[in-house]
């Protein structure tokens, strides 16, 4: 079914593709991929080149426009945009703790589940731009896990690109899932630390919560069970620009006074509940470490296990059971097994997601030598100290492709093409025009 509506200023088209779930078996098993059109509607039947916008995740969908905000304001003047739903996500064909077990038994889950990364999301996108462009090359804007897919894109299929503009997402091409949380861990604490510089009293309320946590069983409204290490997992929010603010005002108004003491109150376990739940991208847990495996081995729950070497993580200060007094530090994009019995909906898929730790022969994902012979323009945001995607890594890659232009900022965090919007856009489009 493809339906047409419009906004202000806009006219957004549905597009529903059939796509094998194998693209090396063709003929097996299909999926459905959902993407959005989006164009100028003063522009509406003109002949315009194609911008198709990769999400950053794994799992998540292509955001849901409002009028013409943030970067698609600037991509509406110069493009026709599809806003893509990656495998799995949004309204493609869904894989979640509700539609997974339609696939069997987790043996069977996670080999379907093998067929989400980046790799697959690419060939995606070739059996769509051959459908919707006649063929012609189109461009690609990728947003964090968005830009990883881009890389794989210039690396297997850059004949589909006329450029590659990437926001916060150049991976590493040799960085492997124990090398990228080695460089993780050090990066969120100084984040942590940074956070309390701005708020120096957030230091003493963090360590409150953990203490209480310690001795109570909180289980909020969704039914996440709000541990110490789920706790630390909200600095995810001190990724993005406005995120240390979030932190502080969620921090500053954690308890209550009841008739049983000072206890979290329904307000901040609410807020929490909607941070740090995987119910809509259950994807982004299952194969958040997978997206790092290309060398054939196992991931083996790379980030818990690095995390071993990093005790400051462990040491929350006195009255939560440690003893040194230590910093009390948040963590960020991590996923821990733990998490399967914390968050309700990736609990069922426990064993599912077991079985990807422990899968080997993951495919490469980037070709290097493709990419130092690289002909399509290519320009990308790397923004210093992003707390998701490590900016040594990205600079390596950026060195490695031929060809390609960097703009390395401070001025925006990880989702400056959402805070920056016009802005980022623009200055990336004169680079890879060589208009800069």
């Amino acid at each position: 079914m493809t339906g047409r509506h419009r906004q202000p200023g806009l006219v957004l088209t549905d597009h529903h593709f059939d796509v094998p779930l194998d693209h090396d078996a063709p003929s097996g098993e299909r999926i459905r991929i959902y993407a959005r059109e989006v164009v100028a509607s003063a522009r509406e039947y003109d002949e315009l080149p194609w911008l198709v916008y990769l999400q950053g995740g794994p799992g998540f969908p292509a955001g849901r426009p409002v009028g013409r905000e943030n970067w698609l304001d600037r991509a509406l003047e110069d493009y026709r945009v599809l806003l893509l739903d990656q495998r799995g996500t949004g309204r493609s064909t869904p894989a979640t703790r509700q539609t997974l077990p339609l696939r069997g038994t987790p043996a069977q889950q996670a080999d379907y589940l093998a067929h989400f990364r980046a790799d697959s999301i690419v060939r995606d996108c070739e059996h769509i731009r051959r459908q919707l462009t006649g063929g012609r090359p189109w461009t690609v804007l990728g947003q964090s896990f968005g830009g990883f897919c881009a890389v794989t894109y210039l690396s297997y299929a850059p004949e589909g690109l006329a450029e590659v503009l990437i926001t916060g997402g150049l991976p590493g091409l040799d960085a492997d899932a124990d090398a990228v949380y080695r460089a993780a861990y050090p990066r969120m604490e100084r984040k942590t630390l940074a956070h309390y510089d701005r708020y120096p009293g957030d230091e003493a309320a963090a360590r409150r919560i953990a203490a209480y946590l310690a001795q109570h069983e909180e289980v909020l409204a969704d039914g996440t069970l709000l541990t110490v290490e789920a706790f630390q997992q909200l600095g995810i929010l001190l990724g993005t620009g406005d995120g240390s603010h979030r932190l502080h005002y969620l921090l500053e108004d954690a308890f209550v006074d009841t008739a049983a003491g000072p206890r979290l109150s329904d307000a901040f376990g609410e807020e929490v509940a909607a941070i740090l739940s995987r119910a809509h991208c259950p994807l982004y847990a299952l194969l958040h470490e997978a997206i790092y495996a290309q060398d054939g081995q196992a991931t083996h729950w790379s980030a818990e296990r690095i995390r071993g070497e990093y005790p400051q993580f462990d040491r929350h200060g006195d009255g939560d059971g440690a003893t040194d007094g230590g910093r009390f530090l948040f963590t960020g994009e991590t996923v821990h097994p733990w998490m399967l019995r914390t968050h309700p909906a990736l609990r069922p898929l426990r064993h599912t997601a077991e079985l990807l730790a422990e899968r080997k022969g993951w495919t490469p994902l980037y070709d290097p030598e493709r990419l130092a012979r690289n002909t399509v323009p290519v320009a990308a945001a790397v923004y210093h100290d992003d707390l998701y995607v490590d900016t040594e890594h990205s600079l390596r890659t950026a060195r490695a492709i031929r060809g390609l232009r960097t703009w390395v900022t401070d001025e925006f965090e990880h989702d400056g093409v959402r805070a920056g919007g016009r802005a980022v856009l623009d200055r990336l489009l004169r680079l890879v025009r060589d208009e800069a």
